[in-house]
């Protein structure tokens, strides 16, 4: 298996003094899904949940519901190995139960190298979300979480990232109940892949749709993240940096509550706000 960190020599600054010494990076090594053996998408990811992240993506993609029901088997394959002969575990092969459909490649296939900061890269769609969505967001539905309780989640996200203490190169995403309750979290050096990492553990464990979960990410709220929480039946998504416009579009059409820039004691809700208590206005 692929380390979850990797050392390397850097020339430190500090104070005008200058030294040498190791430092703790974050690992990024590719990883290739395959589907029935057909190659359908490459990734950059920190190793580690490789085949939560496979079900996770496929999740994403509308392609499965359920990974107990619908995915025979998810296995490394073999014939990817580095010029030693030994395996990279950068290749994984997602089989599909027998009564799952396949999906049309061609519409799944990625056309461009799918990169860490990148997601969708151009693939995105509220047309798409729309068609592939398996659970309708119950909109009308309130989960009474006081923004009080929002204020204390990024502290919480923090505290669980463990990597991240050791190369400060990591994103984090996490699954709260309505009470607060940490669920599961997990990190990634892509935003995208830890949340796929979060749906598919979720997909494995047969916990879909998460109707009750609150979805909390480092880092912004793209349109991939607004649409991996909508796939997943999650109804809400916290961010602590800013949304894009087209993921405030899909949590509008959607009904995904969607809060921004949560930080300290403010934040910006920009869509599903009925679900939240919020306080009383004094102004």
């Amino acid at each position: 298996m692929g380390r979850v960190t990797a050392r390397r020599p850097v020339v430190r600054i500090r104070d005008g003094a200058v030294s040498t010494r190791p430092d703790t990076l974050v690992a990024e090594e590719p990883l290739e899904i395959r589907l029935d053996g057909k190659p359908l998408a490459v990734t950059m990811r920190t190793p580690g949940d490789d085949f939560a992240l496979a079900a996770g993506f496929l999740v994403s993609e509308g392609v499965i519901a359920s990974a107990a029901d619908d995915i025979a088997a998810i296995v490394y394959c073999d014939s990817a190995r580095d010029e030693d002969g030994a395996s990279t575990y950068n290749t994984v092969d997602v089989r599909l139960a027998p009564h799952v459909p396949a999906p049309d490649l061609a519409t799944l296939e990625r056309n461009v190298y799918t990169t860490s900061s990148c997601g969708l890269c151009g693939k995105a769609s509220l047309e798409a979300v729309r068609t592939t969505a398996r659970w309708e967001l119950d909109g009308d539905r309130p989960l009474g979480i006081s923004t009080e309780l929002l204020t204390r989640l990024p502290d919480r996200l923090r505290a669980a990232q463990r990597v991240f203490d050791r190369t400060g190169g990591l994103h984090a995403a996490a699954l709260f109940s309505p009470t607060g309750e940490l669920l599961d979290v997990r990190e990634d050096v892509g935003r995208h892949n830890a949340v796929d990492k979060l749906v598919g553990r979720a997909a494995q464990n047969g916990t879909l749709p998460l109707r009750d979960a609150l979805l909390m990410v480092s880092g912004r709220a793209s349109f991939e993240l607004a649409q991996k929480a909508v796939m997943a039946g999650i109804p809400v998504l916290a961010a602590v940096s800013a949304p894009s416009s087209l993921a405030v579009d899909l949590a509008e059409e959607a009904g995904l509550t969607l809060v921004g820039f949560l930080r300290g004691a403010s934040m910006n809700i920009y869509a599903g706000a009925h679900r939240l208590a919020l306080p009383v206005s004094t102004g």
